[in-house]
């Protein structure tokens, strides 16, 4: 029997998408507006296409404030794409980047730079098995690195920086992928933010790349010695338009972007995703019966991970949370456990129908 119901979705992603971007889609999919065709069949060379993307840009340098003196790319291959694109297009030879790691992937990206040049791990986390961030004083950097790299929020293990590390006058690099706009950002203390769309800002295809003039300057300078598609330069260059952007994933994000700035902007949405998350984390501390893995000090907003007492207890928990249209609440592989991630779009009455289920379950099995 075919769903005619929408069930809440706590996936970490391709995540949860606001209904009236929805609604929109579904009416303007057929033909848009005054175009006469569908968005998945308009030219990249249009001017449709660039009044889409041109509004979506403005759009986001609207809720952000983002400067002039940043580029704003649509790129492709997602976050991990840019663990690689980072790497080739900022770090020179005999130079040394600098990587705090504090998540399975930021763990990634450390991986992939290390394929390019010299990476200095400037703290870690992981024999803890990234339950926390690490603390000021246990960062090391290196002098005159060429860039430093964050995860500002790990979806895997539930953590999320909530102060931004001081690296002075050294380009921040931070993967934004799952709290992108989530929050205010204050643009400046960074050089490049990248961020996959598909949790905070619309369907997969699309990686936003929001990135300092000068680190172009700088990438225009290797851009002879990488493929055309990995350099920043080349997309600055033809804004974003190289080769065939993925067309529907930014129109769509350009939909989200309207639709935050029409909730009140980023102060507002991380009152609802304070709201969301203190909801949830309070009713896993109310008895012990669940237990939060994330130091409470770093426990991320947007994906909320906790334990039961044992594995079988956990899989009885997905399958009937499953079963009463809660769905996408089993952790990462990885790591095991529950996740609930609850992004902008996530529903507070949703939020409040798994509090209701916790404490039923709880009650069953407790």
């Amino acid at each position: 029997m075919p769903i005619t119901h929408r069930i809440y979705n706590f996936a970490a992603g391709p995540a949860v998408l606001p209904m009236p971007v929805l609604e929109e889609i579904q009416r303007d999919l057929i033909a848009l507006p005054g175009v006469g065709m569908s968005i998945l069949e308009i030219s990249h060379r249009s001017k449709t296409l660039e009044s889409i993307m041109a509004q979506a840009e403005a759009d986001i340098r609207a809720l952000a404030d983002i400067p002039d003196s940043y580029r704003i790319l649509f790129l492709q291959g997602g976050a991990s794409l840019q663990f690689s694109m980072v790497a080739m297009n900022l770090l020179g030879a005999g130079q040394v980047a600098d990587y705090i790691d504090a998540g399975s992937w930021a763990e990634k990206a450390i991986e992939e730079a290390r394929k390019v040049g010299q990476v200095h791990v400037v703290a870690s986390t992981k024999a803890e098995h990234y339950a926390r961030i690490p603390e000021p004083h246990e960062m090391t950097f290196s002098p005159g690195a060429a860039y430093v790299h964050i995860t500002s929020n790990n979806t895997i293990e539930g953590t999320q920086y909530r102060r931004l590390p001081d690296v002075g006058d050294v380009a921040l690099v931070s993967d934004t992928s799952s709290d992108m706009f989530s929050r205010p950002i204050d643009i400046r203390r960074h050089a490049l933010v990248y961020a996959g769309a598909q949790k905070n800002m619309g369907p997969a295809g699309v990686t936003l790349v929001i990135i300092r003039d000068d680190l172009v300057r700088r990438a225009t300078g290797r851009k002879s010695s990488l493929p055309t598609m990995m350099s920043y330069a080349v997309a600055a260059e033809h804004g974003s338009l190289y080769n065939t952007p993925p067309v529907f994933s930014i129109y769509a994000l350009g939909l989200v972007m309207k639709w935050l700035l029409a909730q009140g902007g980023l102060a507002a949405i991380e009152r609802v995703n304070e709201r969301k998350a203190a909801t949830l984390y309070a009713e896993i501390d109310r008895t012990g019966f669940y237990r939060g893995t994330a130091a409470a000090a770093d426990r991320s907003r947007m994906n909320v991970t906790f334990r039961l007492a044992t594995e079988d207890l956990e899989k009885r928990f997905v399958a009937e949370a499953t079963a009463t249209g809660l769905d996408g609440l089993k952790g990462h592989r990885a790591v095991g456990g529950m996740r609930a991630s609850i992004y902008n779009a996530f529903p507070e009455d949703g939020v409040a129908a798994l509090v209701d289920f916790m404490r039923d379950f709880e009650r069953r099995h407790g």
